[in-house]
């Protein structure tokens, strides 16, 4: 055979392809080919993509730099300046904080806030949203738990005002604490109540007055008396009677106590007169050598009788268990309990909202578990502490951290309720930032120098906060 003849079948490993030329073309692989071309294409796209994530991000980015980043950098400056702002006084506004007193107070007291509220706020609504499992009406009664969310607190701070009066016809709180104080403890018939210079009866100290001279059988005794508001004379009390030297019949001392005065004027001194009120249920003593002898209580027309073999040649006394002031409740907004009293409302107000968060956690509590535990002996307190809380820490953390951030900020229920007589002693440090940067002696250095204390102690509890967060996310 020719030379020229050559076996086509040796080129299969040669490296490289022939054309129909005989010419001989390098063999490309897939590893090499496009690679440069997808790599550019890739970044193109994650430019791309960074830049349209940039564009939607812009507009929050400024809002966020105007309303907060300025604002916060600006109030950082200004606390280092006088009170003019032109002068550097640097961590003179911050000292401030600890040696005056009104500041000290609004520490002091968002202290006791940061510690009570979020604990008895979240305490409640665990304990509500445990125990509304059980009832029918747990619903219904969430409802009326939650509502007070639906209200602002500049409202609640208005109810809670009302609520928190003095005065037990006007603030329901009183009104049911005197009303339990007077079914243990008798109260005063005649508060204030006195006698005239003329009247036959003198002060005989602690509050009582007895008569001038001793009583004598045969003769009446009137004990006349001034200073009780028609209003508030016993229901019963009906128009004196003059007393009778017969009067109960032999052998006792009759007599009158009445309230001698005559309303639009023209009552005579020490004499009953027809428009004239007996002081129904007024107690009367005989003393002798300072012992109690007899006693006897005024009926509804005044008069009263005592026994003559006892009572004559004795003094009477109206003992001052007679004239002491009724009990008009507790100062619930005096300077000692407003902080607690305002505290109540807070706790009013969110005890539903810790409730709610709750009561959607511990529906995802599996049941077996709290089943398996009452199989195996345990009570419902035993399942309740060892189990039910135990599960339910995560959504607990959330709510007591929640309302801790919210507590720093309370401003509103403490500038409402508070009366200006004890606002100093109900003082947090968001309503002496208003005080202090808005009142008439308005010094803005202190006033940033108390947002700027208030940022870093809302911060470290919002980083906790947003790690928890993170921590539960990895799981």
């Amino acid at each position: 055979m020719p030379k020229a003849v050559r076996d086509t079948s040796d080129t299969s490993d040669s490296g490289g392809t022939s054309d129909s030329g005989g010419a001989r073309t390098p063999a490309r692989t897939g590893t090499r080919t496009g690679t440069p071309t997808r790599k550019r294409t890739g970044k193109r796209t994650g430019t791309r993509q960074r830049v349209v994530a940039a564009g939607f991000l812009l507009p929050a980015l400024l809002l966020l730099g105007a309303l907060v980043v300025y604002p916060i950098g600006y109030s950082v400056r200004r606390s280092l300046l006088d009170r003019a702002g032109t002068s550097f006084v640097g961590l003179d506004n911050y000292l401030a904080l600890v040696t005056d007193d009104s500041l000290r107070t609004a520490v002091r007291n968002n202290l006791v806030w940061l510690v009570v509220a979020p604990a008895v706020a979240t305490a409640l609504g665990l304990v509500f949203a445990v125990l509304t499992e059980r009832v029918r009406w747990g619903t219904a009664f969430k409802l009326v738990v939650f509502m007070p969310m639906a209200i602002s607190m500049l409202a609640a701070g208005i109810i809670f005002r009302l609520v928190y009066e003095q005065d037990p016809d006007r603030g329901i709180a009183n009104a049911v604490w005197v009303g339990v104080h007077d079914t243990f403890a008798e109260a005063s018939g005649f508060p204030r109540a006195r006698p005239l210079p003329v009247h036959p009866l003198k002060a005989a100290g602690g509050g009582a007055f007895v008569t001038e001279e001793p009583v004598r059988a045969g003769e009446p005794v009137r004990l006349p008396l001034i200073g009780v508001a028609p209003g508030r004379m016993p229901e019963e009390a009906r128009p004196a009677r003059e007393p009778a030297a017969d009067a109960g019949g032999p052998g006792r001392i009759a007599g009158t106590a009445w309230l001698d005065f005559t309303r639009g004027g023209g009552g005579r001194p020490n004499a009953v007169d027809p428009a004239e009120l007996g002081l129904a249920g007024l107690r009367i003593e005989a003393v002798r050598e300072g012992r109690v002898v007899a006693t006897a209580t005024a009926a509804a027309d005044g008069t009263f009788t005592l026994p003559a073999d006892r009572a004559d040649g004795a003094v009477l006394r109206l003992p001052a268990s007679n004239f002491r002031e009724q009990y008009d409740g507790v100062e619930w907004l005096g300077p000692s309990l407003v902080t607690p009293a305002v505290i109540g409302a807070y706790v009013w107000m969110w005890a539903g909202f810790a409730m709610v968060l709750i009561g959607a956690g511990l529906a995802a509590v599996p049941r077996e578990l709290l089943e398996a535990a009452r199989v195996d002996g345990a009570n419902e307190w035993q399942v309740f502490r060892r189990i039910t809380v135990p599960l339910l820490a995560p959504v607990l953390a959330v709510v007591l951290v929640t309302l801790m951030i919210n507590v720093l900020k309370v401003f509103d229920l403490v500038f409402v309720i508070a009366p200006g007589s004890a606002q100093d002693d109900a003082n947090v440090l968001a309503l002496q930032l208003y005080r202090s940067s808005f009142g008439t002696d308005a010094d803005l250095g202190v006033g940033s120098a108390i947002a700027v204390v208030l940022l870093l102690l809302v911060v470290p509890v919002m980083a906790v906060n947003i790690r928890r967060m993170r921590r539960e996310t990895r799981r």
